[in-house]
């Protein structure tokens, strides 16, 4: 049954605001996949704040020129399209469709848009494999904890030295002294 323009005019508006708030967007052909592989995929995604759905080619377009990526030019794209918004994590929606895709081999990336800017399908692959934020903000305070772990365990060091100078000395002196 074909869609009311109402019906069209509202998803153009939800995919408008879904654009507005997404970090990053993934583009990938779902075509061949079974129901329960993209129930799947959609589960997966939700778990890293990422939104995994179809949306119609020319409602996507449209939808894109009211967005405030209206200045990517997107390439035509045949056939139906499936795009993952990042909300939280750049990252995420290229980890989770480029892991997925190797699992199914049906499915193909087509390319996405990070900020403002429109990624190759070897940009995205190259995305996918970077460590997530968590992993990045975890090294990051790794890098700043060294230092003074390391000075810690310095002091630490001069006192046992210390401590094993006393010791010595009070086992070289006689009992009664």
């Amino acid at each position: 049954m074909a869609k009311t323009r109402e019906q069209k005019e509202k998803m153009v508006k939800e995919t408008t605001d879904k654009l507005n708030k997404a970090k990053s967007l993934i583009f990938a052909n779902f075509t061949g996949l079974k129901v329960n592989e993209v129930q799947e995929l959609k589960k997966e995604a939700r778990k890293q704040d990422v939104e995994f759905s179809v949306v119609k080619n020319s409602l996507f377009k449209l939808a894109l020129k009211n967005s405030d990526k209206k200045d990517v030019k997107v390439e035509e794209f045949k056939g139906p399209r499936a795009v993952a918004f990042g909300y939280s994590d750049e990252v995420a929606p290229a980890k989770i469709l480029h892991t997925f895709a190797k699992k199914h081999k049906v499915m193909q990336l087509l390319g996405g848009i990070l900020d403002k800017a429109l990624l190759s399908t070897k940009e995205v692959a190259n995305l996918a494999k970077l460590p997530s934020k968590e992993e990045m903000l975890a090294k990051t305070v790794g890098t700043i904890k060294a230092p003074i772990t390391s000075f810690v365990n310095v002091m630490a060091g001069n006192l046992r030295g210390l401590i094993n100078v006393l010791n010595a000395v009070k086992d070289k002196k006689p009992a009664g002294k």
